[in-house]
């Protein structure tokens, strides 16, 4: 099996204890390593995508610009970057902002339990998102999805409404436009 079809599995400190496959490591709810990456606008909008309906889990539900793994031996800010481009093929600088530990159970027998590692970023240009991965994106003003967030809360990712309070608590803290 390849390499990028493996997690890394951590402890509550994130050190690394070994390696599975995603899949298995899904099915039996271990710990691993991830990254969640938030983009904002010039605005200051935050970009949400819709993954596609075909995901193993939460497909067709909004969520923010991309979440994935870093591959074994692999640096997680490096990792970022690349799945932010092949989700929704674009680069941008980004910065860590903080780490979280979440587990969030789906109907189809499978588990997220994450050592979740947020960077954040901004972009203006133009988004070709892979429609293997996303079927829609957009750009939503932070109170505007607080409030789809209460409205609608199942058209979003368990993590998302998990993640949400964590990054605009960052974001009225500490959002600073990245590009002039």
């Amino acid at each position: 099996m390849n390499n990028n079809q493996f997690v890394i599995l951590v402890n509550e400190k994130d050190e690394a204890i070994g390696k599975m496959e995603k899949m298995e490591a899904h099915r039996k709810g271990l710990l691993h390593r991830a990254f969640s990456v938030f983009i904002f606008n010039r605005k200051g909008e935050m970009l949400l995508q819709r993954r596609a309906l075909n995901k193993y889990h939460s497909g067709g539900l909004w969520t923010n610009a991309c979440c994935s793994h870093p591959y074994p031996d692999e640096d997680t800010h490096h990792a970022a970057i690349r799945r932010l481009n092949e989700e929704l093929g674009f680069e941008t600088p980004l910065q860590k902002a903080f780490e979280f530990i979440y587990r969030s159970e789906f109907s189809n027998g499978l588990a997220e339990h994450e050592f979740d590692h947020v960077f954040t970023g901004e972009y203006n240009g133009p988004i070709n998102g892979n429609p293997e991965e996303v079927c829609d994106f957009c750009y939503k003003d932070i109170e505007d999805i607080r409030e789809s967030l209460h409205t609608h809360p199942e058209k979003f990712t368990t993590w998302f409404h998990i993640a949400f309070p964590k990054i605009e608590s960052w974001w009225n803290e500490y959002y600073r436009p990245l590009v002039a």
